[in-house]
């Protein structure tokens, strides 16, 4: 691997006998010492709070300038080094009580101005200075060119400052914000200086009241504000940079809960927040498995980790194995994923030390190649890692890298089964012949017929009819070979006496295989019941969700493409009553004038047409009609792709059912 690799390289010790897995591992104990020194730097440093909002006019300033007045009635000395009210009475309010640093008057472009005066907040030294705008940036001739930095000298020498930000100046976010409100923000506050602060607040109101405080003029003059709820206050905006604020807020909470797990050598995990990591191993499941665990951590908004233990036995992979895991590792890192080497010989014990290092909460591994026997020999890895994994839930992942398409895998899995029911039937009838040959001299001759039905019942029960006659048929055959005098001979001395025999052979297995059939029909009626009960109840749900009218209607025509493998089309005639697609799914192509027709002969008569039905089925749209008080108010069209997954009543029921559904919503809410 090249140097200029982002791959990140953790050394392990190694454990030599069972006691050292009791020891702390000599890792975090540094870091933990590391962390302590680092704390005992910081009690030098002024402590930094920071309060986030994700909209001008949530109440940053508000809530700093009531945090300051409170510390004041504590009796601790705050001051205030620049506030901007905006004009806000009620922030104007809480100012007048504080004690206030002058501002540094700058003489700029012909106009005069203000700025924080940092060298006579020095001076005065307070235990806490107040500092709006963290993101500002200063006028020309201060000391420093950004607001911030200034607050970082203040905390150099001791300060405590309570400061304000918007989410859409910090660094990191400015890319996320822009794809939301098309305004990219030119200043910005570098992460690592909110990684100084010790707190984050967030201030947060609901869109509606921003909306209605800007409305009101609170936080911009009434053109502005006019003009800024047509922009960057659209309620989509607010929503989106509000889960941004909270996230972002949330991350650093999770920061802080793991500094404290580290610093207390607690082991976790904490389930505070979701992490994943997948165990990747040098052979073809290794990208599978990273795309895996990128979609849960994606769903989950989690960090998310690809590990691989080099250990002696997989330092001797082959060459494509090594090159399937570099092409994970390149996937990984493209996908946002942080790659972790470790060397170690006790694979399970490094994977958990790391996974409760980082507190992740969800291991993903690879189903074990090896053999049944390898396994009860020795446990797999993934077995290890599940049974030591405490309070971390372990996913346990199929093969990922199956080449083969869906169909031949089933005519692979169907052949299998074939030879399965043929084989097994014939081979249960010699092991029960083998017993009964090996216990000859403790069983009586009536009860070998007896042992001779067990694999009769059950060849009929596990595979069916056709198996059981099987194995009827072969333990006639055996019987009569092994235990009819004369032995090792098909004649039979006495048929009267083995007749009845043979038949109860026959008898058992035709009656169980059709019994068991029986009972698997049943099985199979009860569970497409379930199935049509469970897909109704979810197309109500879906159509009646609290959404928009276009986005229900949308919904349906995801749901019934899924159901029916299908195109689909729900028709709504317009005032003039002209049939049109109000939502779609799928190629409309041959959905042209002559469709359109049909469509609209199911719309005057209240009947269906088209593909599947009695009327104009020359047409490959099946059309059904919206019935709600007892007329046609809309059409149903559907084209199916191929074979639908139903039985031809079970796909006309459901379809009813939906048309029902459908025509009940579309009554509704739908205007011609």
């Amino acid at each position: 691997m090249s140097s200029s690799s982002t791959w990140l390289w953790i050394s392990s010790q190694r454990r030599t006998d069972m006691n050292e897995e009791q020891r702390p591992n000599p890792d975090i104990l540094l870091h933990r010492l590391q962390q302590e020194e680092a704390d005992q730097e910081s009690h030098d440093q002024g402590h930094l709070k920071i309060y986030l909002g994700y909209a001008a006019g949530v109440g940053k300033t508000y809530g700093m300038l009531e945090e300051a007045r409170n510390l004041k009635n504590q009796e601790v000395d705050v001051v205030i080094g620049l506030i901007e009210t905006h004009g806000r009475a009620e922030t104007e309010a809480l100012v007048k009580n504080l004690e206030m640093i002058p501002r540094r008057a700058v003489v700029y472009g012909g106009l005069n101005l203000d700025d924080l005066d940092l060298d006579a907040v020095l001076a005065r030294k307070p235990t806490v200075v107040l500092v709006d705008e963290l993101a500002h940036t200063n006028l020309p001739g201060s000391r420093h060119e950004k607001r911030f930095q200034d607050v970082k000298e203040l905390l150099d020498a001791g300060i405590s400052v309570l400061t304000t930000l918007n989410i859409q100046h910090i660094e990191s976010a400015v890319d996320v914000v822009y794809q939301i409100t098309g305004v990219r923000q030119q200043e910005t506050v570098p992460d690592h200086i909110l990684e100084l602060a010790g707190e984050i607040e967030v201030v947060d109101v609901s869109p509606e009241a921003l909306q209605q405080r800007l409305a009101e003029g609170k936080v911009y003059v009434p053109d502005k504000a006019k003009q800024a709820m047509q922009r960057f206050f659209r309620r989509g905006n607010l929503l989106a940079l509000r889960e941004l604020a909270l996230r972002y807020a949330a991350r650093h909470v999770d920061k802080d809960m793991r500094r404290y797990m580290q610093r207390k050598t607690i082991a976790g995990p904490w389930r505070a927040g979701a992490r994943i990591m997948a165990c990747v191993r040098p052979d073809g499941s290794a990208e599978g498995l990273v795309r895996i665990a990128h979609g849960m951590a994606a769903d989950l908004d989690a960090p998310w980790y690809v590990v691989y233990i080099e250990s002696p036995r997989t330092s001797q992979a082959s060459d494509p194995g090594r090159d399937a895991l570099t092409r994970s590792f390149n996937l990984a890192e493209e996908l946002g994923g942080k790659v972790v080497i470790l060397p170690a010989t006790r694979i399970a014990d490094t994977v958990l030390d790391f996974a409760h290092d980082k507190n992740v909460t969800l291991i993903i591994v690879g189903l074990s190649h090896r053999s049944r026997w390898h396994e009860f020999r020795q446990s797999s890895v993934a077995t290890d890692i599940a049974r030591k994994a405490g309070s971390i839930h372990v996913l346990v992942v199929g093969d990922t890298d199956k080449t083969a398409g869906p169909v031949r895998s089933h005519e692979a899995r169907t052949a299998r089964r074939r030879w399965a029911s043929t084989i097994w039937p014939v081979a249960l009838v010699g092991c029960a012949a083998a017993i009964c040959a090996l216990l000859h001299r403790y069983i009586g001759p009536s009860d070998v017929p007896l042992v001779m039905l067990l694999p009769v019942v059950f060849s009929s029960v596990l595979w069916g009819l056709a198996p059981g006659l099987i194995s009827s048929a072969t333990a006639i055959v055996a019987f009569d070979l092994f235990f009819v005098p004369p032995y090792f001979s098909f004649s039979i001395g006495d048929l009267k006496q083995y007749a009845p025999t043979f038949l109860i052979f026959i008898i058992v297995g035709v009656v169980t295989s059709l019994l068991e059939d029986t009972i698997l029909r049943q099985e199979t009626r009860g569970r497409q019941r379930e199935r049509f009960v469970s897909t109704v109840y979810e197309f109500s749900h879906d159509l009646m969700a609290g959404r928009s009218l276009e986005e229900n209607l949308n919904q349906a025509t995801r749901d019934i493409a899924e159901a029916f493998n299908c195109d689909v089309a729900i028709l709504i005639p317009d005032s003039h009553g002209v049939l049109a697609p109000r939502a779609s799914i799928g190629n409309l192509q041959t959905l042209d004038d002559n469709a359109i027709g049909v469509a609209m002969w199911t719309l005057n008569q209240g009947l269906p047409a088209g593909h599947g039905t009695e009327t104009l089925s020359h047409i490959d749209w099946s059309f059904y009609p919206l019935i709600a008080h007892e007329r046609a108010i809309g059409v149903l069209s559907i084209q199916l792709h191929g074979e639908s997954p139903s039985t031809p009543l079970e796909q006309r029921q459901l379809l009813d059912a939906f048309a029902n559904i459908l025509a009940l919503f579309v009554a509704r809410n739908v205007s011609p």
